[in-house]
């Protein structure tokens, strides 16, 4: 009794930043305090203020996830870490929440706290969740990425917002013309660090890093943990604390795998078949090159589907399938990083990935937040050794499906010799229907 009189004396007197683990709860009894205290959100006990833990729970998030759950109690306490999750299992809040709680206490107005991400995508979405996580603050939080004017990003920078999201080769564009200052700077974050390894910013971010103050606290976090970010963990971090909620390699256990045999030539027709289920909700699909994608998404269309994709008016078409206006999203694995879409059911690789993390990556866009999910993909006979790469990845085989009522011995179309401009193509392979005759569009 004296223990626990103790115990209760230390949280009354630290209040909401204690941190109550399992170990606490086994050695002081916590199972059997009073049912009051053990009515305290689960955000509270990680350390959070109530004023963070109104905006949480305002959102509707009634539990931490893992990676928050072991990320922000050592991030709190300034301790660099490195964060090793899937995609969709809620990194984004797992460092802004304690960002937030950190510049509560301090005067705005400087630049606190930078987060780079790989991708303007990205880049806007953690935007989005730092103004809902912040709603009720004064803390302020703007995106700087490319392909937009600079000056509303010049204007922030230079006004010292509190916390900046950049994409590296935007931000290094207004560090080179001095709109930003770091000179504050207390919080550095690297978010998809392995993305943006795939996609050649490290030099950008070793440039970025270079310039910033060396007394920092630094977060790492990404999917997988390839031996370059390791590497550069060693150089930019302090004894880091290492976390990982999941086996690298690894998507979420959630998520149904199947694999479908199919000639190359009948891939479209057995996607629209797949399509009309009435389980296919919200359907995000995988190809390899911006011209198939573009093709994909006009035939998918032209079946009556609403469709977009994400090469042209990107922003548009993700608000478009993040309200469900669009049912299916068609993207490639450059263009859809970053997608962070609730409630995506299914993920269908038109095109098998060469690399087994890029399938990773891909299907862990469903089954977010431990729901469920089904991942689907297309097998042509020369994919057979990648899907087998991406088997022993997993550490298991992936059933093969064939529909009963598909005709998978159907000829490929005729081939049309001449210009691109004057070759016709088949409505009917895009679905069912009546024949219709088109031309194809020529290349511009």
């Amino acid at each position: 009794m004296k223990v626990r009189s103790l115990f209760l004396s230390w949280t009354r007197s630290c209040g909401s930043v204690c941190v109550i683990s399992a170990h606490h709860r086994n050695t002081y009894g916590w199972d059997t305090l009073p049912h009051v205290m053990q009515e305290r959100s689960p955000f509270s006990a990680l350390g959070l203020g109530p004023l963070l833990v109104r905006a949480v729970e305002g959102l509707g998030y009634e539990t931490p996830t893992p990676i928050q759950r072991e990320a922000i109690p050592p991030i709190l306490v300034g301790r660099d870490v490195i964060g090793t999750a899937q995609t969709g299992s809620g990194k984004t809040a797992a460092f802004v929440l304690p960002i937030l709680h950190r510049l509560l206490s301090q005067t705005p107005g400087r630049t606190r706290a930078l987060v780079l991400s790989p991708t303007r995508e990205l880049a806007a979405q953690i935007e989005v969740a730092l103004r809902g996580l912040a709603k009720g603050t004064r803390i302020r939080g703007h995106a700087v990425y490319g392909g937009v004017g600079m000056a509303a990003q010049e204007h922030a920078l230079r006004s010292g917002v509190d916390v900046v999201v950049a994409t590296p080769g935007r931000l290094l564009d207004h560090m080179s013309r001095r709109n930003v200052d770091f000179r504050g700077l207390q919080v550095l974050v690297l978010d998809e660090a392995d993305r943006m390894l795939d996609m050649g910013f490290l030099p950008d971010v070793q440039r970025i890093v270079g310039a910033l103050p060396r007394d920092r606290q630094t977060l790492l976090f990404s999917a997988t943990m390839p031996p370059e970010i390791e590497a550069l963990s060693r150089t930019i971090m302090r004894n880091p604390v290492r976390i990982s909620v999941s086996p690298p390699h690894r998507p979420p256990p959630t998520i149904r795998h199947e694999a479908y045999p199919v000639p190359q030539h009948l891939k479209t027709a057995l996607l629209v078949r797949l399509l009309g289920r009435e389980d296919m909700m919200s359907v995000l699909v995988f190809v390899r090159t911006k011209r198939r994608a573009d093709r994909v998404a006009r035939q998918v269309g032209a079946a009556g589907f609403d469709v977009a994709r994400i090469q042209s008016q990107r922003e548009t078409a993700l608000a478009g399938f993040r309200s469900g206006r669009h049912q299916i999203l068609v993207a490639t694995d450059v263009a859809a990083r970053g997608i962070d879409v609730e409630g995506i059911s299914h993920v269908i690789n038109y095109d098998v990935p060469a690399v087994p993390t890029d399938y990773v990556h891909r299907v862990g866009r469903t089954a977010r937040m431990e729901a469920t999910g089904e991942a689907i993909t297309f097998v042509t006979p020369d994919d057979e050794g990648d899907l087998r790469g991406i088997e022993r990845a997993l550490g298991k085989s992936i059933p093969r499906v064939t529909l009963p009522d598909f005709d998978y011995l159907a000829p490929p179309p005729p081939k049309v010799r001449g210009h691109e401009g004057t070759r016709r193509e088949r409505d009917t392979r895009s679905g069912g229907g009546p024949s219709r005759w088109r031309p194809r569009p020529g290349r511009r």
